[in-house]
């Protein structure tokens, strides 16, 4: 039996399918407020008239990783856990709250597998917690983690959680860590990194000059599996596909969309301003902030990534940007 944390977000769901595909028996984990609907969205998507049959084989239950009871309750006879829940938010009032979910939640969930002797825990990061770093152009796990103020709030706390689960590992866990980039898939595309694809098809005007890392859900899911399944362990690998210009990824999602891609190049003085508007906006009304100070300046900057320590481990060939962006895309036009 696995058990799967954050099982309702875009990769949790994706590594369900896939643990399925795979026959594994699946246990996951849910909140009481949690809408299954996207989950049961994306199971019709990849299991077609099978997707009830497939979605009704994974044993759900109710609970929280800030929630000990419930997890000793769903760790239970379970010999693999795959933790995948997270809070990301790049907004600086969230601190406490990504500090609480990410960091606690973590060891909590490293602490109660100890207790019932799980013999493999898979633990997603991110690339984020792998630091910053001014002598590198391309980052790889050899980076070490320093100190800075380029870090986010979510980098802390990832690189945090990842501090329980090597603690974990020194107690006796077989562990595996993998740092996914910016993921993009199939799912709610007013969650996580998806939105990008309904603001670019309600017409964004503004592209940013910045570089960053993107991947494929699929890739992601099927590499978390397949390390368990190769039992390699003890190790961390960053998994991305490819480095990609902002711009470029918005023109290729607009012409996926048949829409006009952005044309106006943001000025970093405009950044500025559009993250102090978002902040007011929220405050006084409550809504999301879309933009903050950490994604503005992020947007401005070249990152790369090296994914060749994982292509070396499985030889695992990713899958191209423009696949998965007219793969999301596809999607998103037969939800209406």
């Amino acid at each position: 039996m696995i058990f799967v944390t954050g099982a309702t977000g875009l990769l949790g769901s994706h590594v369900l399918v896939e643990l399925l595909k795979r026959g594994k028996t699946v246990r996951a984990l849910k909140r009481k407020t949690s809408n299954l609907k996207p989950v049961q969205s994306i199971f019709k998507h990849f299991f077609g008239e099978n997707a009830d049959a497939e979605f009704n084989k994974i044993e759900w239950v109710e609970g929280d990783i800030l929630d000990i009871q419930s997890l000793e309750e769903g760790i239970e006879g379970c010999s693999i856990v795959y933790h995948c829940a997270a809070l990301v938010s790049f907004r600086k009032r969230d601190f406490k709250k990504l500090m609480k979910i990410n960091k606690e939640g973590t060891a909590n969930v490293v602490n109660v597998s100890l207790n019932h002797n799980v013999s493999q825990f898979c633990h997603v990061s991110s690339t984020a917690a792998i630091g910053r770093s001014v002598s590198k152009e391309v980052y790889d796990e050899s980076n070490k983690w320093v100190n800075s103020a380029e870090n986010s709030n979510y980098a802390i706390s990832k690189f945090s959680a990842e501090n329980e689960v090597w603690r974990g590992k020194e107690e006796g866990l077989n562990v595996v860590i993998i740092n996914p980039c910016v993921i993009l898939g199939v799912g709610d595309w007013n969650e996580s990194s998806l939105s990008l694809f309904k603001v670019i098809k309600n017409g964004l005007k503004f592209y940013t000059p910045g570089t960053n890392a993107f991947v494929d859900a699929r890739d992601v899911a099927f590499i978390f599996c397949e390390l368990s399944e190769r039992k390699i362990e003890n190790e961390r690998f960053l998994v991305i596909s490819e480095n990609v210009p902002f711009k470029l990824l918005f023109e290729k999602i607009a012409k996926e969309f048949g829409v006009k891609p952005p044309t106006i190049r943001v000025k970093k003085w405009m950044t500025g301003i559009a993250w102090r508007i978002e902040g007011v906006l929220a405050y006084l009304f409550g809504k999301k902030q879309n933009i903050t100070k950490e994604t503005a300046q992020s947007s401005m900057m070249t990152t790369k990534y090296s994914n060749e320590k994982i292509k070396a481990a499985i030889g695992h060939e990713f899958i191209s940007i423009d696949d998965s962006v007219k793969h999301a895309v596809d999607y998103f036009k037969a939800q209406g």
